[in-house]
């Protein structure tokens, strides 16, 4: 079969398409043909060598797919040959086949494209957790979401009005901003060209409930200093390469909870919730209510394409690769 490979630490280009030998399903394990694959941007990361996760190389990038399961190991139970399912994972899926855990599986209904299914497990899965498990958010509360049009950021502006806030999409330019408004989101800021603070407090005067951060570096700070008493700042990664530092006594201050999500751990820690999660993030995308928006989607062969377009944070939705 075909594989996307990681051979040497790098970036895109250091990958290559390799034959490898099919897998073979473990006890508790599915062998899935992988449809379609979703890229994220911290597989640019993985691949380098700068994320938490650092797999023995070689190794394929990719976290999210979509796919037929074509054969069961031992002991397996819920699923059967010819199931349509969505696999996450911390790494692996850019391959034509995956023997994955069982528990890394959900059955995709009727109605739901591959495509929606591959995108929506990591970065709608990671949003849920965020927005419900962790800051509690309740309806008619405010919810500023920065990055708001990447993979993690539409999902917070689509999560969030699902879930009856107010949201507050802030991104590095009008057509970014287009795109989180065509998603939902109530109010604009372009913070290129605004001052992030200042416009936070004409649009909030009474602060903000709830910050989205996936990108970190210096919007970090102004964000959180738009907090309302008892705010909730959810640290969900660094996009922008610098891990903010927070004044304590702003936090202490405010009686802010700075919350951090780590969706990996909470799959991990806690399945049955996650199950639950990713069932209802089903229902919902299988009801209408969520769009998962696609930037593009990609051949296998146009992997460096795909990833480029993550490294350099130009996506607007998800990267997909066509594998099947």
């Amino acid at each position: 079969m075909k594989a996307l490979l990681c051979t040497r630490l790098g970036g895109p280009e250091d990958l290559s398409l390799e034959d490898v030998a099919d897998p073979v399903p473990e006890p508790g394990e599915a062998l899935v043909r992988v449809s379609v694959a979703a890229l994220n941007f911290f597989d640019t990361l993985i691949i380098a060598g700068k994320y938490q996760v650092k797999p023995e190389l070689p190794f394929s990038p990719g976290g999210e797919a979509c796919g037929i399961v074509e054969a069961l190991g031992e002991g397996v139970e819920g699923f059967a040959v010819g199931d349509r399912v969505m696999v996450h994972v911390s790494y692996g899926t850019a391959r034509e086949r995956i023997a994955v855990p069982v528990a890394r599986l959900a059955r995709v209904p009727d109605g739901v494209s591959d495509e929606v299914a591959a995108g929506l497990s990591i970065t709608y899965g990671t949003t849920l957790h965020a927005l419900v498990d962790r800051a509690r958010i309740q309806p008619g509360e405010t919810l500023v979401v920065l990055g708001a049009s990447g993979g993690v950021g539409l999902a917070a502006v689509e999560l969030g009005k699902l879930l009856g806030a107010r949201v507050i999409a802030c991104a590095s330019s009008p057509d970014k901003l287009a795109v989180a408004r065509a998603h939902g989101a109530d109010e604009l800021i372009d913070y290129k060209a605004d001052n992030l603070r200042e416009t936070l407090r004409r649009l909030a005067p009474e602060g903000i409930d709830v910050v989205y951060d996936a990108v970190g570096g210096d919007l970090a700070e102004p964000a959180m200093r738009a907090l309302a008493w008892k705010g909730r700042f959810l640290v969900i990664g660094f996009a922008a390469g610098e891990i903010p530092k927070f004044p304590l006594n702003v936090i202490m201050l405010k009686g802010i909870d700075v919350q951090g999500v780590h969706w990996g751990a909470f799959v991990e820690r806690e399945p049955a919730l996650h199950q639950k999660n990713q069932a209802q993030l089903l229902a919902w995308a299988a009801e209408g209510k969520l769009t998962v928006k696609v930037h593009g989607i990609y051949p296998l062969a146009a992997y460096e394409e795909a990833l480029g377009i993550l490294k350099r944070r130009e996506a607007s939705g998800k990267v997909i690769l066509k594998v099947g």
